[in-house]
């Protein structure tokens, strides 16, 4: 096998709660991490033993050293000795910035992708270790599951979620994860609560929440009205730090039905919760068929 198209999938945050602040820096933080069928798409071929890693098409902003689809090849290529290179092409429909995880889920579609095409085997568990240097968010990306994540969101538990489906909206402005996880008025003292209090229940207004979305209200004006917008056709939460806001809806219908009513000024899009990712579906097809033909 020399190529390989797979699918890099969105997430969800359904709930976002910051329970502490470590002496590095970072936060500690309870999240439910909902996978979603919709994402970008990346297209890998292998090239020869001393070939360089070359991604197209460059994204705006971000000088390639710096996108994280080339750091998790080349930090792939440094920790196992392999010198076979890749051209990545990338085909981007999630918004960048808008807290679906779209960066750190090209980087573990990259660690998956590149670790079959070169045979190196190196397997799920060593793999989230490599994404985790890459960014908090890969491990579970990697795993492929939908899952609660506890610590700096590496410490996962795989769940299974009854079916839904969720319009994002994206209001159009761009936030800093830094400037709002370093806002003086962020929550960082939300009770630690045990995973089956989340999953069998709770009050919404209690455990369903994100500790960001008031300093994010406060900070965008048009994040607030995209979520009081959305409230009124469910329980409209930000996802991560923002910009993209989601309400869970019963069906595909109720979310073409909402999705017709977006405001012409932002950009909107329905999708699928889904329990196992889609990459990993794509991977598991990939290696029936590759087996098939042998």
């Amino acid at each position: 096998m020399r190529s390989l198209t797979l699918p890099a999938p969105a997430k969800l945050n359904r709930l976002l709660r910051i329970t502490g602040r470590r002496e590095d820096g970072y936060h500690s933080l309870q999240t439910l991490f909902q996978i979603l069928d919709r994402g970008d798409t990346l297209r890998f071929e292998t090239q020869p033993q001393g070939s360089d890693i070359t991604l197209s098409p460059a994204l705006a902003g971000v000088t390639e050293a710096d996108n994280l689809i080339v750091r998790a090849a080349r930090r792939l290529q440094r920790e196992t000795g392999c010198r076979q290179g890749a051209t990545v092409t990338l085909e981007k429909r999630l918004p960048m910035g808008g807290g679906l995880g779209g960066g750190s889920s090209n980087a573990a579609t990259t660690l998956l992708a590149l670790d079959r095409l070169w045979g190196l085997g190196l397997g799920l568990e060593r793999l989230a270790t490599l994404g985790l240097a890459l960014g908090a968010d890969v491990p579970v990306f990697v795993r492929g599951r939908t899952a609660w994540a506890e610590g700096v969101g590496e410490r996962l538990t795989a769940v299974d979620l009854g079916p839904a489906w969720f319009v994002i909206v994206h209001p159009g402005v761009e936030i800093s994860t830094a400037a709002i996880f370093g806002h003086p008025g962020l929550t960082r003292d939300s009770t630690v609560i045990s995973m089956r209090r989340a999953l069998d229940g709770a009050a919404p207004e209690a455990v369903w929440r994100n500790d960001c979305e008031s300093i994010v209200r406060a900070l965008h004006p048009e994040v607030d009205r995209a979520l009081d917008w959305l409230g009124q056709y469910g329980n409209a939460m930000l996802t991560g730090t923002g910009a993209c806001v989601f309400c869970p809806l019963d069906d595909e219908r109720q979310a073409d039905q909402v999705l017709q009513q977006v405001p012409d000024e932002w950009q909107a899009f329905k999708a699928r919760g889904c329990n196992l990712s889609p990459l990993h579906q794509a991977l598991n097809l990939a290696e029936g068929l590759g087996q098939a033909q042998t």
